[in-house]
């Protein structure tokens, strides 16, 4: 069965304490230094904000591959926003291939989303109010329709099992000082526009995507913004083949829309607001899904998986 609370970290890492387990990742601190942790990528996958019962095979791997790859893509921007992966650094043998070592941030309460197409839950906030985030857009929208100009679309960050919450600028600022908020909406969308100019150049649209951000401590004495988490990954992103992109319908894609898809078809009886846990995914979607990953990798990155 599918849980709402995936347990704490349970792998034996010597040198690392179990800190915390997300509905995918898992977080560990150096015993001997705790600026440093280590994340790692399960093979679990998430929809409608539950954990499924079923894995899906290299998941965990290529979420991690693909967050490195875009984070050496950061060092080369000029954005003012270092990341929180350490490079090169080694990682435990039981994770290898699946993990990161990354600086400890003080994570902020936000999910910091753009969007430059119109879909998902942004297109049911436009269809009941003719805005998205706060900001009224122009009648007559479709889904999938490109957005005159990407959007910062806050929502709230909330426990396993629950739903985040869509909330507008105001109220990221309200959680987090207006400055702050500030610099977070710029930091989104400056992320958004040079990884979505990238991934058009290699025949993918990026929807959207979700970042989460952090602060750490500066030599200075002051905090600074660091970019946090995955990185436009298929779990945190919407990716979209550009040569299939046709507007007034769903789009196929490169992420786990998939599996949201087939969760809500008409072949599970099941519902997002369903009091039991979600069926498990059959073989054939799970090997769907996995191939729906690779595709993004190697699109995205040109290297070839495995």
């Amino acid at each position: 069965m599918s849980s709402p609370h995936p347990p704490r970290p349970s792998t034996d890492l010597p040198g690392w304490r179990p800190l915390h387990a997300g509905k995918v990742r898992e977080l560990y601190v150096d015993e001997a230094d705790e600026s440093r942790v280590l994340v790692v990528a399960t093979d679990r996958i998430s929809a409608y904000d539950r954990v499924l019962p079923t894995p899906v095979p290299d998941k965990g791997a290529i979420l991690t591959a693909l967050s490195l790859w875009w984070s050496e893509r950061l060092d080369e921007w000029d954005l003012d926003l270092p990341h929180h992966a350490l490079l090169g650094e080694p990682v435990p043998d039981a994770v290898a291939g699946r993990a990161m070592v990354c600086r400890h941030l003080r994570m902020l309460p936000v999910e910091c989303i753009a969007r430059g197409y119109l879909t998902g839950s942004a297109l049911a906030d436009y269809r009941a109010t003719g805005a998205v985030g706060g900001v009224e857009l122009p009648d007559g929208l479709r889904d999938g329709d490109r957005l005159r100009v990407p959007l910062f679309t806050p929502s709230t960050k909330a426990d396993v099992g629950s739903h985040d919450e869509n909330v507008n600028l105001a109220a990221v600022a309200e959680l987090v000082g207006e400055d702050l908020a500030s610099q977070l909406r710029a930091a989104t969308l400056g992320v958004y526009e040079r990884a979505a100019a990238l991934a058009a150049e290699r025949g993918v649209i990026i929807a959207d995507t979700k970042l989460e951000l952090g602060l750490a401590p500066a030599p200075d004495g002051r905090e600074v913004l660091v970019l946090g988490d995955e990185v436009l990954t298929p779990d945190s992103s919407r990716f979209w083949p550009a040569e299939a992109w046709e507007p007034g319908r769903a789009q196929p894609g490169f992420d786990k829309q998939y599996v949201r898809d087939w969760l809500t078809s008409d072949a599970t009886g099941w519902h997002p607001g369903d009091a039991e846990p979600p069926p498990p995914l059959p073989p054939d979607v799970v090997e769907r899904t996995r191939e729906r990953y690779v595709q993004a990798y190697e699109r995205l990155t040109g290297r070839t998986w495995g």
